[in-house]
Formats: C-alpha cells, structure tokens, sequence
C-alpha cells in the first residue's frame, strides 16, 4: 500500500477485504444463531429484539459508507483505464476521455451519435457490410469550442485536440 495513504483509505481497503471473506459470513451467521438460541433465555423480550436491530443498523449503516468508498476507488480505476485506451487508439477521439463530467444534455448528444452509428452498422451487415471499420462520429458537437469560456475551464492536456474538432 502507498505510505501517503489515508488512515481511512487504509482502513476501508482492509474492512473491505475482511467484510468480503467466506470466514465473516460465516462468522455472522454464527452471532444471528447464537443470538436466535438466546432467545428463549430472556423470553423473546423487546431488549434481545433491540440487540440485533441495534448492531445489524449500526453494521448496515457503516457499510454503506465502506461500499460507497470501495465503489468510488473501483469506478475512478476503471474511468482511468478506459481513459487510457482510447488515449492510446489511433483514431479514437480524445474528446471522449472525461464523459463521466458532463451534464446530461451533452451525454445525451454523445449517446444519440453513437447509437446513429449502431443502427447504419446494424443495417449494413444485414446487407452484407462489415461493420469492424472505424466511422467518424456524426459531430462531437456536445463539447464547447476550445476558445469558449467553457472550454478554457477544462483546459486540455499536452497532446490532446480541440474537443470540437473531428479526428
């Protein structure tokens, strides 16, 4: 693990890995048991109801936040690798690298293109096409200009082009 990493990133990672193990479910099935054999002991009361309710809500409420940083991490690794394959494709356009930050208008625009470009692809095969060729998009138009204020608030990187153009 990275020295420079959080107590809490450090923590969530091995919770995580602990939570995931055949032994711990095991050993919670383990607590439910001996929690359902207790309750002839103290008659089924309201209390031995409470102890279960009380540390499955705690547990329940803790884990969401253990899934959700898991999630996040899993989802920033993924974005990143994807990012990197289509940096590293000739002919992929690198305007498509940070999908995940636009609004909805704009994602809707990129969705609209490509599903435009299944549907020729789907077509021509049934005529008899190939469809393993690399068709420009229709217009990358769900970008602003570079020289827009909106564009120069995401300044692209070295090598990058204008979002706007068409590779």
């Amino acid at each position: 693990m990275d020295d420079k990493s959080s107590i809490y990133t450090r923590t969530a990672r091995s919770i995580a890995q602990l939570s995931g193990r055949p032994v711990t479910f095991m050993l919670a099935v383990g607590l439910i048991a001996v929690w359902l054999l207790t309750g002839p002991l103290f008659g089924f009361s309201d209390t031995w109801q409470l102890v279960i309710n009380t540390g499955t809500t705690i547990i329940t409420f803790l884990m969401v936040f253990l899934i959700q940083n898991t999630q996040n991490r899993d989802t920033v690794a993924m974005q990143l690798k994807l990012d990197e394959l289509i940096r590293a494709t000739k002919g992929a356009h690198n305007a498509l690298l940070d999908l995940e930050e636009l609004d909805e208008t704009a994602l809707e625009t990129f969705r609209a293109q490509f599903e435009a470009l299944a549907r020729v692809a789907r077509e021509g095969r049934l005529e008899g096409r190939d469809d393993t060729d690399t068709p420009e998009t229709v217009n990358l138009v769900a970008l602003p200009p570079a020289g827009s204020a909106a564009g120069r608030k995401k300044a692209s990187g070295p090598g990058q082009s204008d979002p706007s153009a068409k590779s």
